[in-house]
């Protein structure tokens, strides 16, 4: 694991891009049928597992955007 020691008392600022992980987006799919409003998820990857959770959330009632 990389380490980084930022030394002179300067904020650190910025911005990073991320990419979607299957093993973060499955357990939130799974979380958002808890919500009684709408979920918005943005930045799933389209990959076999993912599409399967929102096959099985289409038919427990939820909507395509």
């Amino acid at each position: 694991m990389s380490e980084y020691i930022i030394k002179g008392g300067k904020k650190v600022e910025g911005e990073i891009a991320i990419s979607g992980s299957k093993n973060a987006s499955l357990p939130i799919i799974a979380a958002s049928i808890l919500n009684q409003g709408k979920t918005t998820l943005y930045n799933v990857p389209n990959i076999h597992d993912t599409q399967m959770m929102f096959e099985i959330l289409k038919k427990l009632g939820g909507k395509e955007k």
